[in-house]
């Protein structure tokens, strides 16, 4: 067995002893909730007739039952997204799937989705972080009748993963089996689709030849191909234990994709207590395995969104997780994968050359993944290292690939495409932020140059289409877009006409309390800056033409203005604020989650926190 790397062994034992008091109490609860015999076992005649009354004949006898494990089945079927449109005949087939295991199984609810792509740039796209712990609610409530033995959790993209992971983490005595539904196949390179988009930011083709090249990529049911937050989910739950080994990046519609689907049904009642192999989702995900995420998000170069969505999800298992267990692993994890927005693949050209079974492969030989966890599949990451076969009807598991089949999409951990991994953290006088290195070029990893400020993503697009922007370097600070202030709104649309002034030899870079999501692009972005500016941070007291240091391999955040100077300066700008500031498009139905979010840095979440020791959670205030 190959030892531990040392940086591994270190962060996993810290986030250990501090989460020491947390973890003990969360792993109580789940094991109070256990119980000898299916749950439906303890509701009252009148509850559990409500819970079965509009069952099938064959299906209520199973109910009234005291021995069939019921299973839950939560989804984000929609059939807009093209993501969670294959959702729409799974319920079905996992029905048959469990009853075919010697279970039974319900449709417990739904959950919303919503989709960033189409909310870019939009007011919608206030509502989007939020919605993961919407979903997380709505999880629970599904699973609230305590008529459930095990959960079935179908969900893909940006806040719909981390959400209904989450609300199953809450019912953590709970077996569960996460259900990926598969990237579209690929369409128009992404590479294209992006250079298409700068055309369009500088005026060169037009809106029809732009709705083209965006309708020829994102062209068919399934998942986004590019590496963001949706495909860098699937992942995550693979590594996590709680996919079927590779079973994330298997096309809709395929006899492979409806085989593991199915096979997701029967394994899910095998490890209720019923099945014989009881495993709850909440001893799954536990240190050791929120440290294998991270390792798999740093050395994939996946998304930045995940430096919040780790930190809640840990802390939903009672799990401490911080910043700086990040920026530690990054320096020792390498950068495995180039897939878009770091390189020209996209996930279906990583899955062909050897995919996640490869990637775990070479990590646990590195020993920069822990072996020695539990998963759904078993014991032993190692599983992790197989794929599965269709030989005729039969779905098997085989050894998967010992090398990459294409090493200008996947390497080994000892041949890398850099030594650390794609995301870093950077400190300063501005506060704390994150940045996505993966795609960024070497020469463009440090600018120091003039702020031009900016409160709304809109103005910055205005002086650009205006030619203000034009032949200077600067750091465009775009602020008041944080948890507290306004839900954190994506800001990828500035991405095209960033690229188009660097193109023109311009040194440019972003710094916000914002997000630029797992689609971060060449442009230098330091970004979740905390403390946010609404909460009365560095950023609010940022002037045009301070200059400011972005340097990526240093991990500074730097401002070149005298401390006591900077200190004395009063606030400029604020968060819209008032009944009627945010209001439409459903923001003004979400003004609690604004008074009580807490920072980017411990989740961005409005659940109760497991901090670390001096990590404190800022709620927003009105400054």
């Amino acid at each position: 067995m190959t030892p531990l790397h040392p940086t591994l062994a270190a962060v996993t034992d810290r986030i250990v002893e501090r989460s020491a008091e947390g973890r003990a109490e969360y792993v109580r609860r789940i094991d109070a909730a256990g119980q000898v015999g299916p749950a439906r076992g303890r509701l009252a005649c009148a509850n559990l007739a409500h819970g079965f009354a509009a069952s099938e004949p064959t299906e209520k006898q199973a109910l009234r039952g005291r021995t069939k494990p019921n299973i839950a089945i939560v989804s984000s079927y929609n059939d807009m997204l093209s993501a969670h449109q294959p959702y729409r005949d799974y319920p079905e087939a996992l029905k048959k799937a469990v009853i075919r295991g010697g279970g039974i199984a319900q449709f417990a609810g739904g959950v919303p989705a919503m989709c960033d792509g189409i909310t870019q740039g939009r007011d919608g796209m206030q509502l989007s972080l939020y919605s993961r712990d919407v979903i997380a609610m709505s999880a629970a409530i599904a699973l609230s009748h305590d008529m459930f033995d095990g959960a079935l959790m179908l969900g893909v993209c940006d806040k719909i993963t981390p959400g209904l992971l989450i609300g199953a983490l809450s019912f953590g005595h709970l077996p569960t089996v996460f259900v990926p539904a598969g990237p579209m196949t690929s369409g128009l390179p992404n590479s294209e689709k992006a250079r298409v988009r700068q055309l369009y930011a500088e005026g060169k083709v037009g809106r029809d030849e732009l709705l083209e090249a965006e309708a020829a990529s994102y062209h068919s049911a399934g998942t986004c191909t590019f590496y963001g937050t949706a495909n860098s989910n699937q992942l995550l739950m693979e590594v996590l234990g709680l996919h079927l080994p590779g079973s994330s990046f298997v096309n809709p519609g395929t006899p492979l994709r409806e085989a593991l689907t199915r096979a997701a049904g029967l394994r899910v009642t095998a490890l209720t207590p019923q099945g014989g192999e009881p495993t709850p989702i909440g001893k799954i995900v536990d240190e050791k395995a929120i440290v294998n995420a991270c390792v798999a998000l740093l050395a994939s170069g996946g998304s930045t969104n995940h430096t919040m969505h780790l930190v809640a999800i840990a802390r939903a298992a009672g799990i401490a997780l911080t910043w700086d267990d990040l920026s530690d692993l990054s320096a020792v994890v390498p950068l495995l994968s180039r897939m878009y927005p770091n390189g020209e693949a996209d996930v279906n050209h990583f899955h062909a050359a050897g995919g996640i079974a490869f990637m775990v492969r070479t990590l646990l030989a590195a020993g920069l993944l822990h072996d020695d966890v539990e998963t759904v599949a078993g014991h032993g990451l190692w599983r992790y290292t197989q794929e599965p076969v269709l030989r005729g009807d039969s779905l098997t598991w085989e050894e998967g690939p010992t090398q990459s089949l294409d090493h200008a999409v996947l390497r080994p951990a000892d041949a890398p495409f850099s030594p650390d991994g794609g995301l870093r953290m950077l400190d300063g006088p501005l506060g704390r932020a994150v940045i996505k290195t993966s795609a960024v070029k070497p020469e463009h990893r440090l600018v120091t140059a003039a702020a031009v400020v900016f409160d709304d993503q809109h103005d910055f697009l205005e002086a650009f289409g205006h030619g203000q922007l034009d032949g200077r370097d600067f750091v465009a600070v775009i602020r008041y877009q944080g948890p507290a202030a306004n839900g954190m709104p994506e800001l990828h649309k500035l991405t095209p006409a960033l690229g188009v002034l660097q193109d023109r030899g311009q040194k440019v870079a972003i710094v916000t309390d914002g997000r630029m999501s797992g689609a971060s692009g060449k442009v230098p972005a330091a970004i979740h800056v905390t403390p946010e500016a609404a909460l009365g941070g560095p950023l609010s007291r940022i002037q045009d033409g301070d200059v400011i240091t972005v340097d990526a391999d240093g991990g500074l955040l730097g401002l070149h203005v005298d401390h006591e100077t900077f200190a004395r300066r009063p606030i400029t700008g604020r968060a819209p604020q008032g009944s009627g500031a945010i209001a439409g498009t459903g923001r003004e139905l979400f003004a609690a989650f604004r008074a009580t979010v807490g920072s980017a840095d411990t989740g961005a979440s409005v659940f109760p926190a497991v901090t670390a020791p001096g990590q404190e959670v800022r709620h927003a205030q009105t400054v």
